[in-house]
């Protein structure tokens, strides 16, 4: 019986997957690879020869097309004068349009799946084939949930109400977007159940999948042996550092937890934040000589694995974070605000320590450099949680039931 012909959409080329939407994409395509045969199109802007080559050993076509482009200047405008928002504007191309369709004209496929409500304006070109694929619209985020939360957050500062003002505006017309989006698609796919409630509220009794983010247990493993970082103790945050929830992350963890944990541990701690593209926003923690900025670095995890605690003050997001999966996939001792681990459902002292407040994240951090023995046990705990139930071969097969659906 030959192979169900399977074409993923994706936002940007999923190799290397070094970021989260790279990071699901390229890892559902390496599982579904087994069993389907797998085709991807993605935007991307001058992909190396070798990551292609990787790809086409898991796909049987790789296709890329320039990502487009959009100014500061034109976010601005759109923002004041469009119905749509930035998120439905941002990777529209008449170029990846033509390309999907002459894709679509050349192969049968079964399923498309559409990566993320960026690339929703593509739905509309699969639609109109005949016979058409099954589409399967796989929201990485409930959006217009994001927007809301950011917005709750900046309006609590008057340094931030333009910000405030933008995710205002965002979350309006992503609530409408979001919605006619979903309704397009045959199958929807959110990646925790608090994500699929609140699509839900958007779709009524529209039924909505759950399909987890995952984590490579193999790749992300404890070191035989634990090298700690050059300035112990060492607190370590990891992710892309212009994304907004990640800077606002830092920023408050900075600002008002970081101060504590130095008075209440009595001794010099460190903080290690290690992600490409570091925000001028970040500037308070770059005159800091406690702390460390990275910028991009190729390997993230001598920096978990030598981390004393790895930390996730998160206060702005949705989906489930791969940071969390990975931290606890390499045995760490882990920190988070109740949102930072949205969607795992931790228990609070046996997988990780949850605090949302300033002095409640600092005692939790400082309670763990204090106590080698509790870190460890911490850290067997959430590598056992995370392995047994978030590993990518145990979430593959739940797409695969999305797909199957009658």
């Amino acid at each position: 019986m030959p192979l169900k012909k399977l074409l993923f959409l994706t936002p940007q080329l999923p190799y290397p997957p070094h970021q989260g939407t790279a990071i699901r994409n390229y890892n559902l395509i390496k599982e579904l690879s087994a069993r389907y045969e797998v085709h991807l199109l993605s935007l991307a802007e001058d992909p190396s020869a070798e990551d292609i080559d990787h790809l086409r050993q898991l796909c049987r076509s790789v296709q890329t097309v320039p990502a487009p482009r959009r100014t500061l200047a034109q976010r601005a405008l759109s923002t004041l004068t469009s119905k749509l928002p930035d998120m439905g504007l941002r990777l529209e191309s008449p170029a990846f349009h033509n390309h999907l369709i002459a894709v679509l004209a050349a192969t049968d496929f079964d399923v498309v799946q559409v990566e993320g409500i960026e690339m929703a304006p593509y739905i509309q070109d699969v639609l109109a084939r005949n016979p058409r694929p099954l589409v399967v619209l796989d929201d990485h985020n409930a959006e217009y949930v994001l927007q809301r939360r950011a917005f709750e957050t900046d309006i609590r500062q008057p340094a931030r109400w333009l910000a405030a003002a933008y995710s205002l505006i965002q979350w309006r017309k992503l609530r409408r977007y979001e919605r006619e989006a979903c309704l397009r698609a045959d199958r929807v796919v959110a990646v925790s159940e608090a994500d699929a409630e609140a699509l839900a509220a958007l779709l009524g009794d529209r039924e909505i999948a759950v399909v987890p983010n995952g984590v490579d247990a193999v790749y992300w493993q404890p070191p035989e042996v634990f090298v700690p970082l050059p300035r112990a103790p060492a607190v370590v945050f990891t992710g892309k550092m212009d994304f907004r929830p990640n800077v606002d992350a830092m920023l408050w963890f900075h600002s008002q937890v970081f101060p504590l944990i130095q008075q209440r541990a009595g001794m010099p701690v460190h903080l290690y934040v290690v992600g490409k593209d570091p925000h001028p926003r970040l500037a308070p923690l770059v005159a800091d000589p406690h702390v460390a900025l990275t910028g991009y670095v190729p390997d993230v995890r001598p920096y978990t694995s030598g981390a004393d605690v790895y930390i996730v003050p998160l206060r702005i997001g949705g989906g489930t974070r791969l940071k969390v999966l990975e931290a606890m996939a390499m045995g760490k001792a882990l920190v988070s605000t109740t949102l930072g681990c949205e969607g795992i459902n931790l228990t609070h002292g046996r997988e990780a320590l949850l605090a949302d407040s300033p002095s409640d994240f600092a005692d939790a951090v400082v309670s763990l450099l204090r106590d080698e023995t509790r870190c460890r046990e911490l850290g067997q705990r959430a590598r056992e949680y995370a392995t047994s139930l978030y590993d990518w071969r145990r979430i593959a097969p739940l797409l695969e039931k999305v797909y199957d659906r009658s």
